[in-house]
């Protein structure tokens, strides 16, 4: 028994607009299957098994506040041309320099059209077979304990675990690595970012939620009313959901 990342949700008042946005950035396709936009490889979302950890941008009603997201993406490039050349691109598209304290870094801040921060990162051979989304990272406050909870919560291997950070990456799919970074001083916030996770075929979702709140996960209330996904936070507050097989 075990749970994969499927998508990055992402909270937007005009979740068409900034679902447009995403797939420009990441070459992908949006499709709008309902009353969201999901962004994806082209093809389509392929269900329950999608081809890639695709992005899901959600209609709410609340703008974002100027409090910074404990989850962004990394995005990936090949050469400083092609890093110069997305960050031009995506400033076209409608992102915006975002400072965060991050100084004088090889790698360039910006947010997307409703404020939400992303990294488009110089080349890095570790990042080479990703696709454009590089890497799902989560600030936290020990990386150890969340290499512990996303470890067993996860079919993703451990990559890597010190006291700094904790990495995991799918070893059946590849793509993006899921990172925990330690950030002194980071507070419980509710995130505009988060993953959603599906259990496998035949596995039951039930029983992958009872073992994730004996892992420490916390049952989390959002007014989500009564929906067919479960919404939870693992032991640092970061929110997730397990969503229900179709």
């Amino acid at each position: 028994m075990a749970l994969r990342p499927v998508m990055v949700n992402i909270k937007a008042v005009d979740h068409a607009a900034v679902g447009r946005f995403w797939a420009e950035a990441l070459g992908w396709s949006a499709y709008s299957p309902g009353g969201t936009t999901y962004v994806g490889p082209p093809g389509g979302l392929v269900w329950p098994d999608p081809v890639a950890v695709g992005i899901d941008v959600v209609p709410v009603p609340e703008a974002r506040t100027a409090t910074k997201n404990r989850v962004h993406l990394d995005l990936a490039t090949t050469s400083g041309a092609h890093q110069a050349e997305l960050v031009a691109r995506l400033k076209d598209l409608g992102a915006a320099p975002a400072d965060v304290g991050q100084g004088e870094v090889p790698w360039t801040v910006l947010a997307d059209p409703e404020g939400n921060e992303f990294c488009v990162l110089e080349p890095r051979e570790v990042y080479r077979d990703t696709g454009p989304i590089a890497a799902v990272v989560v600030d936290c406050a020990d990386p150890r304990d969340m290499a512990r909870f996303w470890g067993a919560a996860l079919d993703w291997d451990l990559r890597e675990v010190t006291d700094d950070h904790a990495v995991l990456r799918s070893a059946r799919t590849g793509g993006p690595y899921l990172e925990f970074l330690r950030t002194p001083g980071v507070q419980p916030v509710a995130d505009r970012v988060h993953l959603d996770l599906l259990p496998y075929p035949g596995d039951d979702k039930a029983a992958e939620v009872a073992r994730l709140r004996a892992l420490g996960a916390a049952d989390l209330d959002v007014g989500q009313g009564d929906v067919p996904w479960t919404c939870l936070t693992d032991p640092e507050g970061h929110e997730f959901c397990v969503l229900a097989l179709p």
